[in-house]
């Protein structure tokens, strides 16, 4: 194929999808971007063989699909009407040759079917594309033509193995990944069984991953593994646990949620603020509280009364020390991650799931910003940005028990 065929660029594609104008753009070949209310698709226009009719054959979405693999794709279709058929007709054929029986299903169609059923949900183009990558990479060349029904836990531990200990953050996402495209086939009755994939069954088959030393950054949770680590968090009663949920749903470091007080928290208003002499950067930190950050509250004023200190220590007038948040971590997380750490899962699920602003973002983990124009509209607009962002950060954290 010359270069001239290939009109557009990733740039060009990238700016098509975000702009929000309806645009139609040409790349060569018959295939085409369409950009209209909200909707980014590939399209390939052609004439089958013995028709004079133009025909338009959707590729699917520009958002999850990039410029080469749709290329790709329309050069599959362009083979196919070379050899005297139509692309279309030939895919509703094979379509309808595949297997009808629910519970023949092999991994790697659910797992497309999940991805295509989720992905309109993940707004960074990153993370969706990261998503299918690590499947794709890890998962499908070992458990992709396996059945669903047919899984082990042996199955998903020798997928695992090559990168348990080399790309561990990697190893524990795609764990994950697979977690939830069996529970997705498990609701639509494609498999009886348990899922093999469950940290807890599938962590007695590979080496135990020691503890990095010298570590000088503060180890986070990785977000995907948010929802079930705040499920079993959620289960815990201890008091620690309690004051963790907090600090996780308000991206607070230690020292501001450990020494918290009933003073600095208006319920009604749903707003704590925290004075500058608790605050790195010294100065007056105010945090919009979700709904699930003010039922946290409504707990420890239940269990402690509202006076003074909202999460007291076993001594009178301290407060719980870092090592009890540690302990509260280690005893629900599946691997190692630090208190402070979560302002790092934050800030990826921030980065990787969502298009919130920068200066949204900032103000909510408290970070200074040099440019005083910047921190000048920061301060005037953010409340209401944050709150919003609190609540979906929130929604995320709890979103396994739905």
């Amino acid at each position: 194929m010359s270069k001239a065929i290939h009109r557009l660029s990733e740039s060009a594609v990238r700016t098509a999808i975000n702009g929000g104008s309806e645009v139609k753009l040409p790349d060569g070949g018959g295939l085409r971007l369409d950009v209209k209310g909200g909707t980014a698709s590939w399209l390939y226009r052609y004439v089958a063989p013995g028709s004079r009719k133009e025909r338009y054959m959707g590729l699917g979405s520009a958002r999850a699909i990039g410029l080469d693999a749709a290329r790709q794709m329309a050069s599959a279709a362009r083979m196919i009407i070379k050899s005297g058929l139509d692309p279309i007709v030939e895919r509703d054929r094979k379509t309808e040759a595949e297997p009808t029986d629910a519970r023949a299903t092999t991994f790697e169609i659910a797992a497309e079917r999940y991805i295509a059923t989720h992905e309109a949900s993940w707004k960074n183009a990153k993370h969706r594309q990261q998503w299918r990558n690590s499947l794709v990479t890890y998962a499908y060349p070992l458990i992709g033509s396996k059945l669903v029904r047919d899984l082990s836990t042996d199955d998903v531990a020798e997928m695992l193995k090559p990168i348990w200990m080399v790309k561990r953050e990697t190893a524990a996402r795609v764990r994950g990944r697979v977690e939830m495209v069996i529970n997705a086939a498990i609701a639509k009755k494609e498999r009886s069984e348990a899922n093999p994939a469950l940290w807890g069954v599938v962590r007695h088959l590979l080496p135990v991953q020691k503890r990095k030393g010298n570590v000088k950054h503060h180890v986070a949770l990785p977000y995907d593994q948010m929802p079930l680590f705040m499920r079993t968090l959620r289960a815990d009663r201890s008091n620690a646990a309690l004051a963790l949920r907090f600090l996780i749903f308000t991206a607070a470091r230690y020292n501001e949620a450990a020494f918290a007080r009933w003073d600095e928290v208006d319920l009604k208003g749903a707003l704590w603020v925290i004075p500058k002499e608790r605050m790195k950067a010294e100065k007056q930190h105010t945090v919009p509280l979700s709904g699930a950050a003010v039922a946290e509250l409504q707990e420890a004023k239940r269990r402690f009364g509202d006076s003074g200190l909202i999460f007291p220590g076993q001594k009178r007038g301290k407060p719980l020390s870092d090592a009890a948040f540690s302990q509260a971590v280690d005893r629900n997380s599946v691997e190692h991650a630090t208190t402070h750490g979560f302002r790092s899962t934050f800030r990826d699920w921030v980065g990787d799931c969502t298009e919130i602003q920068r200066d949204v973002v900032e103000a909510a983990l408290a970070h200074g910003l040099k440019n005083e124009t910047e921190a000048a509209y920061r301060r005037s607009t953010a409340i209401a940005k944050r709150r919003s962002l609190m609540g979906a950060w929130a929604d995320y954290c709890v979103s396994a028990d739905h």
